[in-house]
Protein backbone atom coordinates (compact mmCIF):
# COMPACT_ATOMS: atom_id res chain seq x y z
CA UNK A 1 0.00 0.00 0.00
CA UNK A 2 1.66 3.08 -1.05
CA UNK A 3 1.49 6.04 1.48
CA UNK A 4 3.08 8.72 -0.16
CA UNK A 5 4.57 9.61 -3.79
CA UNK A 6 7.01 11.50 -4.44
CA UNK A 7 9.14 12.39 -7.84
CA UNK A 8 11.83 9.94 -7.34
CA UNK A 9 10.57 7.93 -5.12
CA UNK A 10 7.46 5.60 -3.07
CA UNK A 11 6.95 5.10 0.25
CA UNK A 12 4.97 2.09 1.23
CA UNK A 13 3.73 0.12 4.26
CA UNK A 14 5.99 -2.55 5.08
CA UNK A 15 5.14 -6.72 4.09
CA UNK A 16 7.26 -9.55 5.47
CA UNK A 17 8.51 -9.94 2.00
CA UNK A 18 11.11 -7.20 2.93
CA UNK A 19 12.45 -8.86 5.71
CA UNK A 20 15.53 -9.33 3.57
CA UNK A 21 15.71 -6.05 1.62
CA UNK A 22 15.86 -4.61 5.52
CA UNK A 23 17.85 -6.18 7.00
CA UNK A 24 20.67 -5.33 4.75
CA UNK A 25 20.08 -1.76 5.50
CA UNK A 26 20.12 -2.03 9.10
CA UNK A 27 22.90 -5.17 9.42
CA UNK A 28 25.30 -2.54 7.83
CA UNK A 29 26.88 -2.06 10.81
CA UNK A 30 29.06 1.28 10.13
CA UNK A 31 26.06 2.36 7.95
CA UNK A 32 24.18 2.09 10.93
CA UNK A 33 26.82 3.43 13.50
CA UNK A 34 24.71 6.18 14.96
CA UNK A 35 22.36 3.66 16.37
CA UNK A 36 23.23 1.99 20.21
CA UNK A 37 23.01 -1.50 19.63
CA UNK A 38 24.12 -3.79 16.13
CA UNK A 39 21.47 -4.99 14.14
CA UNK A 40 20.75 -8.49 13.17
CA UNK A 41 18.27 -10.19 10.51
CA UNK A 42 15.51 -11.15 13.08
CA UNK A 43 15.68 -7.20 14.03
CA UNK A 44 14.54 -6.75 10.42
CA UNK A 45 11.84 -8.77 11.19
CA UNK A 46 10.90 -7.42 15.02
CA UNK A 47 10.88 -3.73 13.07
CA UNK A 48 8.85 -4.94 10.39
CA UNK A 49 6.47 -6.59 13.03
CA UNK A 50 6.23 -3.44 15.19
CA UNK A 51 5.13 -1.50 12.18
CA UNK A 52 2.78 -3.69 11.26
CA UNK A 53 1.10 -3.07 14.39
CA UNK A 54 1.66 1.04 14.78
CA UNK A 55 -0.29 0.71 10.95
CA UNK A 56 -3.12 -0.80 12.92
CA UNK A 57 -2.80 1.65 16.33
CA UNK A 58 -1.88 4.73 14.86
CA UNK A 59 -1.86 4.35 11.46
CA UNK A 60 1.72 5.81 10.79
CA UNK A 61 5.05 3.99 11.27
CA UNK A 62 8.29 3.94 9.35
CA UNK A 63 7.53 2.70 5.56
CA UNK A 64 9.41 1.54 2.83
CA UNK A 65 11.46 3.59 0.90
CA UNK A 66 11.56 2.50 -2.97
CA UNK A 67 13.37 4.47 -6.13
CA UNK A 68 11.22 4.83 -9.31
CA UNK A 69 11.01 3.52 -11.76
CA UNK A 70 12.99 0.05 -10.82
CA UNK A 71 11.37 -0.04 -7.16
CA UNK A 72 14.12 -0.60 -5.87
CA UNK A 73 14.42 -1.14 -1.75
CA UNK A 74 16.45 2.13 -0.85
CA UNK A 75 15.54 2.02 3.00
CA UNK A 76 13.39 3.96 5.35
CA UNK A 77 11.33 6.69 6.36
CA UNK A 78 8.31 7.43 8.41
CA UNK A 79 6.37 8.96 11.22
CA UNK A 80 6.30 7.42 14.56
CA UNK A 81 5.03 8.57 18.07
CA UNK A 82 7.42 9.07 20.60
CA UNK A 83 8.00 10.00 23.88
CA UNK A 84 9.95 12.83 24.81
CA UNK A 85 10.62 14.32 28.42
CA UNK A 86 6.79 13.26 28.95
CA UNK A 87 5.58 14.80 25.90
CA UNK A 88 4.37 12.32 22.80
CA UNK A 89 5.24 13.70 19.69
CA UNK A 90 5.45 12.56 16.22
CA UNK A 91 9.13 11.82 14.67
CA UNK A 92 9.94 11.51 11.73
CA UNK A 93 13.08 9.15 10.89
CA UNK A 94 14.51 7.61 8.35
CA UNK A 95 17.92 5.64 7.20
CA UNK A 96 18.78 4.86 3.61
CA UNK A 97 21.32 1.80 2.30
CA UNK A 98 24.49 2.92 0.74
CA UNK A 99 23.44 2.81 -2.91
CA UNK A 100 20.79 5.65 -1.94
CA UNK A 101 22.83 7.99 0.22
CA UNK A 102 24.35 11.26 -1.56
CA UNK A 103 21.45 11.94 -3.71
CA UNK A 104 19.16 13.89 -1.79
CA UNK A 105 16.58 11.11 -1.16
CA UNK A 106 16.58 11.01 2.10
CA UNK A 107 16.09 14.65 1.95
CA UNK A 108 12.98 14.37 0.00
CA UNK A 109 11.79 11.42 1.87
CA UNK A 110 11.67 13.40 5.16
CA UNK A 111 10.33 16.34 3.43
CA UNK A 112 7.79 14.49 1.80
CA UNK A 113 6.74 12.48 5.51
CA UNK A 114 6.95 16.33 7.10
CA UNK A 115 4.23 17.16 4.49
CA UNK A 116 1.75 14.22 5.29
CA UNK A 117 1.95 14.77 9.05
CA UNK A 118 1.19 18.47 8.82
CA UNK A 119 -1.56 18.15 6.02
CA UNK A 120 -2.78 14.96 6.53
CA UNK A 121 -2.36 14.33 9.90
CA UNK A 122 -2.66 18.28 11.17
CA UNK A 123 -0.10 18.09 12.89
CA UNK A 124 1.48 21.13 14.29
CA UNK A 125 5.08 19.91 14.78
CA UNK A 126 7.23 17.43 13.89
CA UNK A 127 10.24 16.15 15.67
CA UNK A 128 13.53 14.46 14.15
CA UNK A 129 15.23 12.63 17.10
CA UNK A 130 19.39 13.01 15.76
CA UNK A 131 22.77 12.03 17.28
CA UNK A 132 24.92 14.79 18.28
CA UNK A 133 27.49 13.63 15.84
CA UNK A 134 25.27 12.17 13.12
CA UNK A 135 26.19 15.25 10.80
CA UNK A 136 24.65 13.53 7.94
CA UNK A 137 21.27 13.23 9.48
CA UNK A 138 21.52 16.83 10.76
CA UNK A 139 21.91 18.35 7.09
CA UNK A 140 18.90 16.48 5.98
CA UNK A 141 16.84 18.21 9.28
CA UNK A 142 18.29 21.55 8.39
CA UNK A 143 17.79 21.67 4.53
CA UNK A 144 13.88 20.52 5.62
CA UNK A 145 14.02 23.66 7.78
CA UNK A 146 14.09 21.92 11.23
CA UNK A 147 15.98 23.75 13.87
CA UNK A 148 17.54 22.14 17.07
CA UNK A 149 15.13 22.83 20.08
CA UNK A 150 16.98 21.31 23.12
CA UNK A 151 18.87 18.04 23.91
CA UNK A 152 17.59 14.94 25.94
CA UNK A 153 18.71 11.86 26.10
CA UNK A 154 16.89 9.51 24.31
CA UNK A 155 17.72 5.58 24.52
CA UNK A 156 20.10 6.25 27.18
CA UNK A 157 22.12 8.23 24.70
CA UNK A 158 22.19 12.19 24.25
CA UNK A 159 19.74 13.27 21.19
CA UNK A 160 19.15 16.38 19.20
CA UNK A 161 15.61 17.54 19.32
CA UNK A 162 14.91 19.00 16.17
CA UNK A 163 11.90 20.65 15.06
CA UNK A 164 9.81 22.02 12.68
CA UNK A 165 6.68 23.41 12.63
CA UNK A 166 4.03 23.48 10.03
CA UNK A 167 3.86 26.84 8.34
Amino acid sequence: MIVIETPRLFLRRYTLDDIDALAEVLCDHDNMRFFPNRFERKDAEDRIQKNLRRYAEDGIGQWALLLRPENTFAGYCGLVRQEIEGVREIEVGYALARHAQGQGIATEAARACMNYAFTTLGEDRVISLIRPENTPSRRVAERNGMAVEKETEFVGLPHLVYVAHRA
